[in-house]
C-alpha cells in the first residue's frame, strides 16, 4: 500500500476488522488513487480520502414477517448510504442469504465511483437483506417487502435516496417495495425507485441494461485493439438478469455465448445458449440450470463447477463477488481468453485480476463495466422527472454513449497517469477525481 493512502486503509482495518469484502474494495481504490493524492496535497488538506471510506450514513434494521405456515420470522434489513456529494444515493437493493454488513458496505463503495463514471449526478449507496426469496411464495414475499419498507421509506426520496434492484430483486420485488412506500407516504412518487415496470413508470432497456452495458464495454475494449465481438467465443457465469441480457447482446452482435451457470453447476453450449430457453427456465419455471441440458441436446450440465475452464475468447463474469479466483484467472488464459468484462461487483479476486494483466488481457473492472444498470436507472429518474417515454433504440443508444463515455473516461486517466491500458487504475481514478472535486468544493461535511 502505497505510503500516502496506508494510514487510511489502517483506519478502515481498525475501524472494520471482520468486514473483508470492504477492505478488499477500499484497498483497491485507494492503491490506485495514491498518484492522484501525490499531485493533489488539497486533497489530503481537507481530508477527502478519511471521509470517502466513511459511509455518511449506515441503516440496519429488524424486518419481521410472518410466512405461509404462520411463523414469525425475523431478516436483517440494510442500507448503507456512502456518499450523496454528486447527487442523491443510487444503487440497488440485494436480498440474498450471504448478505451482511461488509458485503453491502462493500457494495455502496463501489457504487461512489462507478456512479460518478457515469456523469449522470447521482452519489453512492447499497442495501439489502439476508431474506432468501428462492422458494418463497409470492405472498411470502410480498410481506417480507412490505415490513422491509415500513422501515426503510423514512430513509428514502427521489432527492435523497434512490434503490433499485440487484440479486433477489426483481421485478416482483421491486413492484411490493414500491407499493409500499406509496401507501405508507400516501405519495406517487416514481422517482425514488428504478426498475419497475414499463407500465407503470419504469425505463425502456433497464432490464436488459446491466448485462448489454458489460456487453457494450467489452467492444469498447477490443475496438482499441482493432478487434470485434464477432465469432468470439463468449463465456458467462450467472443465469440472472445480468448473464441473461449479456449473453443476448452477445448474440446480437455476432459473438457466440457458450456458458451460463446457477449455484448448482454450469451448463456448456457449443451451438451457444439459447436465450429463450434461459429465460424460460429462470425466468418463469425458476429451475436449476441442470434443466437446460435436459432439454437441449447441444449442451451439458457439469455439476458443482464453474464455468471458467471452458476455453472462450471473452469472459463476462456475472453471476456474484469473488466468484472468479486466480485458478479460475488461469485456467481462462491458459484457453485463449482475450477479454474479461465484469458483469458483476467485484467478481473477480484480486490474484484472479493480477493474473489477467499480467498475461496482458483486456480487463474491464465492475465499477466500469457494469455501469449500464445504474446508467439506465438514472435515465429513468430522468424520465420520470419530466413524465417522458423514451423508446427502446433511443434508450439503448444512450446506454451505449454513456459506456463509450466510461470506457473513454477510464482509458484516459490511466494513461494520464503513466498506466496505460489498466483500466482498474483508469476508473478508480476517473470517478475519484469527479467524487474529490466536488467534496472540495462543498466544505468538510
Amino acid at each position: 500500500m502505497p505510503s500516502s493512502v496506508s494510514a487510511v486503509f489502517d483506519t478502515v482495518q481498525a475501524r472494520s476488522p471482520h468486514e473483508p469484502e470492504f477492505q478488499q474494495a477500499v484497498h483497491e481504490v485507494l492503491h490506485s488513487i495514491a498518484p492522484v493524492i501525490n499531485r493533489h496535497p488539497e486533497f489530503v488538506a481537507s481530508g477527502v480520502v478519511e471521509r470517502l471510506v466513511e459511509p455518511e450514513r449506515q441503516i440496519m434494521f429488524r424486518v419481521p414477517w410472518v410466512d405461509d405456515s404462520g411463523t414469525v420470522q425475523v431478516n436483517r434489513g440494510y442500507r448503507i448510504q456512502f456518499s450523496s456529494v454528486l447527487g442523491p444515493y443510487k444503487g440497488g437493493l440485494r436480498f440474498h442469504p450471504s448478505v451482511n454488513l461488509s458485503i453491502i458496505k462493500f457494495l455502496g463503495f463501489e457504487q461512489i465511483f462507478k456512479n460518478a463514471l457515469t456523469g449522470q449526478g447521482i452519489g453512492g449507496a447499497k442495501g439489502g437483506s439476508d431474506f432468501d426469496p428462492h422458494g418463497r411464495s409470492d405472498a411470502e414475499i410480498m410481506r417480507f417487502c412490505q415490513s422491509f419498507m415500513n422501515e426503510l421509506y423514512r430513509h428514502l426520496g427521489e432527492h435523497t435516496d434512490v434503490p433499485a434492484g440487484d440479486i433477489g430483486v426483481g421485478a416482483r420485488e421491486i413492484g411490493y417495495l414500491f407499493g409500499q412506500y406509496r401507501k405508507v407516504t400516501n405519495r406517487h412518487e416514481s422517482g425514488m425507485f428504478t426498475g419497475k415496470g414499463v407500465q407503470w413508470g419504469g425505463a425502456e432497456v433497464r432490464t436488459e441494461a446491466t448485462g448489454y452495458g458489460a456487453v457494450f464495454f467489452a467492444e469498447e475494449m477490443l475496438a482499441v485493439r482493432g478487434e470485434s465481438l464477432e465469432g468470439k467465443r463468449v463465456g458467462v457465469s450467472g443465469s440472472g438478469n445480468v448473464a441473461i441480457y449479456a449473453i443476448a447482446k452477445a448474440h446480437q452482435l455476432g459473438a457466440l455465448p457458450v456458458t451460463a451457470s446457477d449455484s448448482s453447476g454450469y451448463v456448456v453450449d457449443d451451438a451457444g445458449i439459447d436465450v429463450d430457453l434461459l429465460r424460460q427456465l429462470k425466468e418463469v419455471e425458476r429451475v436449476r440450470i441442470a434443466e437446460y441440458a435436459a432439454r437441449r441436446p447441444s449442451a451439458r450440465f457439469v455439476e458443482g463447477a464453474r464455468p471458467w475452464e471452458v476455453a472462450v475468447d471473452i469472459a463476462i463474469p456475472s453471476a456474484t463477488q469473488n466468484e472468479l479466483d486466480e485458478d479460475d484467472a488461469r485456467a481462462l488464459i491458459a484457453g485463449g481468453v482475450r477479454a474479461v468484462s465484469e458483469g458483476a461487483n467485484m467478481p473477480s479476486t484480486p490474484g484472479a485480476v493480477a493474473a489477467f494483466q499480467q498475461a496482458g488481457v483486456l480487463f474491464g473492472p465492475g465499477k466500469a463495466a457494469n455501469a449500464g444498470g445504474v446508467a439506465t436507472s438514472a435515465l429513468e429518474m430522468s424520465q420520470n422527472a419530466s413524465r417522458q417515454r423514451w423508446s427502446f433504440d433511443d434508450s439503448e443508444q444512450k446506454l451505449r454513449d454513456i459506456i463509450a463515455d466510461i470506457h473513454h473516461a477510464a482509458f484516459e486517466a490511466a494513461e494520464r497517469y503513466g498506466h496505460g491500458g489498466d483500466y482498474v487504475v483508469g476508473a478508480n481514478i476517473a470517478g475519484f477525481e469527479r467524487v474529490a472535486h466536488a467534496m472540495l468544493a462543498q466544505g468538510v461535511i
